[in-house]
């Protein structure tokens, strides 16, 4: 490839409306143009790094045993009302009428396709297991796109699925999609975890996301210290204090509170620890009144308190509810001495506690020194329903747990039989009989992974790329090709021989200062940067430098050649 005739429209300047690295940097680069709301145009550029990545999918799933097929990205209504999504799904269910006013949406993923073409293709135990994969384009309506294709509305997607007889079957065949996202990762050279998530709304029995570790990730994940256990916040257990609760050691007494609503503000005005206090969350379910309670220095985590018991259809209480069951206004509630009988469900640390903080039930107080099986009831439920933090015992009782920063890029599932119960997709067994089949589905975010990349793979000249991820391999760059045209001869003696060895090379030869070109070569984030020049030539060598190196070095040809690992 000649740069001369390619377009490369790169940019000094950072964009304004660029918020992170990734997202500034393809489009410094030019790899990606926006057309709408994350919605982009991937340039030649952009283009060869993402089939680069798209090509190392294929290959592992290939050898996984997966099988590529395409399905439609416009789905049916139908379909979707099989399962119940159509109104469970949300808004990021891009839906869409044709001229005959049938419904359909823009598929966010395919679990209803695929299993609409499973019952149809599928009659025998036979035929199973199967994995049916493909990379296509996927949107999802997000109310608020950003950080360019990080967090885009349409992505490209790899999204498998596969077929089993049995869960222990399904178990089998997740294990094998778990150990060829290892290898996908692996050879595209990111530092990445394997973590314990939520399924969300594909549902499912059993996940696990797959995260480039990068200090600008959305998701937190915490991980142990003395053993491989990782997880998302989502999902990571809060274990149970070890000691047992204390003995109440002070009696109940009211304190004033004027203004102080916050757990913060309480304990500062009372010269205490944050930790002796209590926040008290309002909720409503159709059985009633619940109050879920946190320490004060802990975070509620929304999808732990749904799992809760009796909270999966709950919601925040008005302000009417909270006055009607508790006699207050909110930032002075608590579970002592409600009007009308509530459900209270507290979190492993809040059950073990003695003698803390709560409000009080009454505008401007809180009470201090209250304890359980005295001054109230013990909890209706004890539930973990806060998100864990750093330096919380690890789950697997191994070391302590650390908080660190990820992008989510992989996302496995054992689906079991949710979907092939509600389409009825079943095979005939062994015994002749109709048998619900067991699924597992397992996606990769394969434009998400570009950016990914770059978060974890950059500095103040722009992209590192790993290698298998790059454009190109090695850039050749010519300097001073018309002033002397021995060194043009060179250069593409030496492009030729690269080309004619296997390296993915590209040749400079657009005839710019060697500032400018060699600052679009380091832009990119090309590995290897070879320099053909006159007093090079003359000398019977060649300037070279790594992209993540910081001096260059002079080889001659055979030194150069084996650098390169070219025979």
């Amino acid at each position: 490839m000649r740069l001369s005739q390619f377009h490369l429209n790169t940019s000094r300047e950072t964009p304004a409306d660029a918020e992170i690295v990734s997202h500034q940097l393809m489009l410094r680069t030019g790899m990606i143009r926006k057309l709408a709301a994350g919605i982009y145009t991937w340039s030649p550029l952009g283009l060869r790094v993402l089939r680069r990545v798209e090509a190392v999918v294929r290959e592992e799933m290939d050898r996984a045993g997966a099988i590529e097929m395409l399905m439609p990205s416009v789905q049916p209504r139908e379909l979707w009302e099989e399962t119940g999504r159509w109104e469970k799904f949300g808004g990021q269910l891009l839906k869409i009428r044709d001229r005959k006013e049938t419904e359909y949406c823009y598929g966010p993923t395919h679990e209803e396709v695929i299993t609409d073409f499973a019952r149809n293709e599928l009659q025998s135990y036979k035929q199973l297991p199967v994995n049916f994969y493909q990379i296509q384009t996927k949107f999802r309506d997000e109310i608020r796109p950003r950080f360019g294709v990080m967090r885009a509305r349409e992505f490209l997607m790899k999204d498998a699925y596969s077929f089993h007889l049995s869960p222990e079957c399904l178990e089998r065949g997740y294990q094998t999609m778990h150990a060829a996202y290892t290898r996908i990762f692996t050879r595209l050279g990111l530092k990445f975890r394997a973590v314990k998530a939520d399924s969300g709304a594909i549902g499912g029995d059993a996940s696990q996301e797959f995260h480039v570790l990068a200090d600008s990730g959305e998701d937190a994940i915490a991980f142990s210290d003395a053993s491989a256990y990782a997880a998302n916040l989502e999902a990571a257990e809060a274990l149970a204090p070890a000691a047992p609760r204390a003995a109440a050691a002070e009696a109940m007494r009211e304190v004033a509170t004027p203004t102080q609503k916050t757990c913060e503000d309480v304990a500062a005005l009372m010269g205490i620890a944050l930790a002796r206090t209590v926040k008290s969350l309002a909720l409503m379910t159709p059985d009633g009144f619940v109050l879920a309670l946190v320490r004060g220095d802990h975070t509620v985590n929304e999808i732990k308190l749904a799992k809760a018991p009796g909270l999966g259809e709950s919601r925040f209480a008005t302000e009417a509810e909270i006055a009607d069951y508790l006699g207050s206004e909110p930032g002075f509630l608590g579970p002592v001495d409600p009007k009308k009988p509530i459900t209270v469900v507290a979190d492993r640390t809040v059950a073990a506690m003695a003698d803390f903080v709560v409000g009080a039930n009454r505008a401007g107080f809180h009470l201090a020194g209250v304890n359980w099986g005295r001054d109230l009831p013990e909890p209706t439920h004890v539930a973990d329903i806060r998100s864990v933090v750093e330096g919380d015992p690890s789950p697997d009782g191994q070391g302590t747990l650390s908080i660190a920063r990820g992008i989510e890029v992989g996302h496995v599932f054992q689906l079991g039989q949710k979907y092939a119960e509600a389409m009825d997709c079943t095979v005939l067994a062994e015994n002749g009989k109709a048998q619900t089949v067991w699924m597992g589905c397992y996606g990769i975010g394969v434009s998400r992974i570009v950016a990914a990349a770059i978060e974890q793979n950059h500095d103040a000249a722009g992209i590192v790329w790993p290698e298998p991820m790059a454009p190109w391999k090695v850039a050749v760059c010519i300097i001073n090709p018309k002033k002397d045209e021995s060194v043009a001869e060179a250069a593409e003696a030496l492009y030729r021989q690269l080309t004619r060895a296997g390296l993915d090379a590209v040749l400079d030869d657009r005839g710019l200062r060697p500032g400018p070109m060699f600052a679009d070569i380091e832009l990119i984030g090309i590995p290897h940067r070879i320099v053909v020049s006159e007093r090079g030539l003359a000398a019977g060598t060649f300037e070279y430098r790594a992209r993540d190196a910081s001096e260059s070095e002079t080889l001659d040809r055979a030194a150069l050649l084996a650098r390169l690992a070219v025979a």
